[in-house]
C-alpha cells in the first residue's frame, strides 16, 4: 500500500463561506497516481470544515442562516464563555462542531468515487487568515 499527502493551503476573506475544494482533491489524487483505495479530507483548523453536499447556491446560503440561527456570532463573552478568553470566535466551533471534520471519499479506478451532485466543500467560520486543508489518500 502506499500513501500521498498533500496540504492545500485557504485564505477565505468572508468570516463564513463555503468554498468547492473538488478540483483540487481531484488534482491532489492523480498526483498521487493511487488508482484503487481511500482519499482523506480534513481541516487542520478547529473554526473551519470540511464536508460533501451539492454544489447549488441557495443550499449554501441555507447553511449559513441556519448555522446563524444555531451558533450567531457573538463577540462579546456573554454568549459564549469561550470568548472570555480574549477570542472572538465561540461561534466558530459551535459551527464547525455541526458540519464535520472530515470526509472520506473512496477511490476506484483512480477518480473519487462520488454519488450523484457529490462535491467537497471547506466551510469557513472564521476567516481571513490562511489556514490549511490535509489531503491523504491511501491504497494502490
Amino acid at each position: 500500500m502506499r500513501s500521498f499527502r498533500k496540504v492545500l493551503p485557504l485564505h477565505v476573506k468572508a468570516r463564513m463561506a463555503f468554498v468547492n475544494i473538488t478540483p483540487q482533491v481531484q488534482e491532489a489524487l492523480q498526483e498521487s497516481g493511487i488508482r484503487e483505495g481511500l482519499c482523506l479530507v480534513n481541516s487542520m483548523h478547529i473554526t473551519s470544515s470540511v464536508f460533501i453536499n451539492d454544489d447549488e447556491h441557495g443550499l449554501h446560503e441555507d447553511f449559513g442562516r441556519w448555522l446563524e440561527q444555531l451558533a450567531p456570532y457573538d463577540p462579546s463573552p456573554k454568549r459564549y464563555h469561550h470568548n472570555r478568553t480574549g477570542e472572538d470566535n465561540g461561534d466558530a466551533h459551535h459551527k464547525r462542531q455541526v458540519m464535520g471534520r472530515d470526509v472520506v471519499v473512496a477511490v476506484t479506478e483512480g477518480a473519487l468515487d462520488f454519488g450523484p451532485w457529490e462535491q467537497i466543500f471547506y466551510g469557513e467560520f472564521d476567516g481571513n487568515r490562511t489556514k490549511r486543508v490535509l489531503i491523504k489518500v491511501i491504497g494502490e
